[in-house]
């Protein structure tokens, strides 16, 4: 099944073909506000491990690497992974994040796997 996901930072306007607005991360993103934020949930049992997220530490040459961790980590977190799906199943999803890199972060590493399955 293909699911309408999509990725985008927290800091950036809420728009309404967001859909539901999830932000993934553990910690909240500084600077934003709950109602900025628009989120329809704050998913952050689904997000990397703290050991995990410090040990990535948003470092391009071990995206690979955490890519398989984050994987590995999401294989045993049924129940958050079941949540994200619910909501997929009602339509489109924006997972938000607060990182600074668009390219390597887990909000991406998510969605990938969410595609892949």
């Amino acid at each position: 099944m293909a699911f309408d996901i999509v990725v985008k930072r927290v800091y950036e306007p809420p728009a309404a073909e967001d859909g539901q607005r999830v932000l993934v991360d553990r910690i909240w993103p500084r600077g934003v506000s709950k109602e900025h934020a628009a989120l329809a949930l704050w998913l952050k049992e689904i997000a990397p491990s703290d050991a995990l997220r410090k040990w990535f530490g948003h470092e391009p040459a071990r995206w690979g690497e955490f890519q398989k961790r984050y994987g590995a980590e999401l294989d045993g977190n049924g129940d958050a992974v079941a949540q994200l799906r619910g909501l997929l199943s009602k339509g489109k999803v924006t997972l938000l994040y607060g990182a600074h890199d668009e390219t390597h972060n887990n909000a991406v590493a998510l969605a990938e796997d969410i595609r892949r399955q």
